[in-house]
């Protein structure tokens, strides 16, 4: 296990809540990329692969949380945007 990848991981999975609380209650996409998003989305679960495939640890579950904050997050942005276009 890196300690530098797992305070990496604890350092951004630390700003997930406030994003997701800030889009579920803004109901609004405004300041949201979805490509930023997804493409984040894809680099967790790329070392979700990379840890299952070669060095599985403790770490790879800070992958997952991470991970499933930012399918959350990318959730309530298609939910805000049906909001908006009612």
């Amino acid at each position: 296990m890196s300690i530098f990848e797992a305070v990496m991981l604890v350092c951004f999975g630390a700003a997930w809540p406030a994003s997701i609380y800030r889009s579920y209650v803004s109901r609004t996409t405004a300041g949201k990329s979805i490509v930023f998003l997804v493409v984040i989305f894809v680099g967790y679960l790329a070392g979700i692969a990379h840890k299952v495939t070669h060095n599985l640890d403790v770490v790879t579950w800070l992958y997952a949380i991470n991970a499933v904050m930012v399918f959350a997050d990318i959730m309530l942005y298609w939910r805000n945007r049906r909001i908006e276009r009612i």
